[in-house]
């Protein structure tokens, strides 16, 4: 197959594209990056589930000029197996999980309130750059203990390194013919990866000294026997803590709010209390994914529904198009508040399932609620323009009559 997923007209809808390959087979050789494309909800779910595919880091080449890019992603539990990742997440798991998410309930709910507060109601509100994109930078940054102050420079520097996973920047190892596209791209990365990780270590001098009720202090604290996260891999962490923790959910309420707004049928069905707001929220994740593509890589030959992936190749697990998977979502183009069952690939599956879903589903629950209890007839001011990126797929601004 030589589909330009970095065409224009494809990152702007991929849907019809993804629905195409879908009819081609679950697993097609893409010759332009070199790799296989997992498009369905079964080809997605084995090889995301099956242990002989991996998450497997390879330095960024050059490796010199990439280091602290690198070094912010080598250390992290994402980007790992086995032993060292079961380490890493059962650390991290282990602050994360005790009581931080429920305790931020109130804390979400009063910071949702007074966000809302402060929206001008008279005219057209860009909701992301007004509440959107900032509440989740807010939330996590409270979550680590964090300034909040600080969240318009953690998004900037967010933003610059996950860029990289978009394609069309080349990773420097052959794996892309997109070369002339990535030097500003990875300038920034770079760039954002040195004041990020300085940010962090200068975070965690001040939470030695003095220790606070913050996932940091407890990250500092966690130990696995006798081991505690090592300074590269706490500054790695807390990294993959902010970006991932706000940069899902931006676009899950993005792409949500905006598939709401664009079906007023089923918005009203929300707002008159007709499907419970759990069920909605499956739905929001699953319609228009925020993460359209996770790699993995065969770790030994491998079949996968009647394909051989040999050892090393890389496996592109279409997200977007598993979550449009005719054969197992019934009308999988239609937007339905009321599906249930909803076995979405939203939050990815296996060992490297998201541990931030939690917090996920509980921001968008308070967000959507709180923000539909004051604007029920809230409606579209302007066309919603997209912003230029798949991978992390989202909108640009969301202008909307309160």
């Amino acid at each position: 197959m030589r589909v330009d997923l970095a065409d224009p007209s494809f990152v702007a809808d991929p849907y019809p594209t993804l629905a195409e390959l879908r009819k081609a087979g679950p697993m097609l050789w893409h010759e332009p990056s070199d790799r296989w494309l997992a498009t369905t909800h079964e080809g997605v779910s084995r090889v995301l589930r099956d242990r002989a595919f991996g998450r497997l880091w390879a330095d960024w080449e050059p490796a010199d000029a990439m280091a602290p890019f690198n070094a912010l992603h080598r250390n992290q539990m994402m980007e790992c197996e086995d032993q060292p990742h079961h380490r890493l997440r059962g650390l991290v798991s282990a602050a994360f999980g005790r009581g931080h998410v429920e305790r931020m309930r109130p804390r979400i709910d009063a910071l949702v309130v007074q966000m809302l507060d402060e929206l001008d109601p008279a005219g057209p509100v860009d909701l992301l750059a007004h509440f959107g994109e900032p509440l989740p930078v807010y939330v996590i940054a409270d979550l680590l203990g964090v300034p909040r102050a600080d969240h318009v420079q953690l998004r900037a520097w967010s933003q610059a390194i996950v860029h990289m996973y978009e394609q069309d920047v080349d990773t420097g190892r052959g794996a892309g013919p997109w070369a002339a596209n990535s030097a500003a791209t990875r300038d920034e990365a770079v760039k954002a990866s040195i004041a990020f990780a300085d940010y962090v270590r200068d975070l965690l001098f001040q939470r030695r000294a003095s220790p606070g009720d913050d996932l940091v202090s407890d990250l500092l604290a966690e130990r696995d026997g006798t081991k505690r996260l090592s300074d590269d891999e706490l500054v790695a962490s807390v990294v993959l803590l902010l970006n991932a923790g706000h940069e899902a959910s931006v676009n899950v309420f993005g792409n949500g709010l905006h598939a709401l707004l664009t079906h007023p049928d089923q918005l009203r069905r929300v707002t008159c209390g007709e499907v419970a707001m759990g069920t909605v929220l499956e739905e929001l994740i699953r319609y228009d994914a925020p993460l359209q593509l996770f790699e993995r890589t065969a770790r030994s030959d491998v079949e996968v529904l009647g394909v051989t992936v040999r050892a090393g190749q890389k496996v592109a697990c279409l997200m977007g198009s598993a979550n449009r998977d005719e054969l197992v979502f019934a009308d999988a183009a239609t937007f339905d508040i009321s599906r249930d069952p909803n076995p979405h690939v939203g939050f990815g599956m296996g060992v490297h399932f998201c541990l931030g879903a939690p917090l996920a589903r509980l921001e968008l629950e308070i967000t959507l609620r709180r923000l539909l209890e004051r604007s029920p007839h809230l409606e579209l001011a302007a066309p919603a323009p997209r912003r230029p990126t798949w991978v992390l797929r989202g909108f640009e601004r969301i202008d909307v009559a309160l």
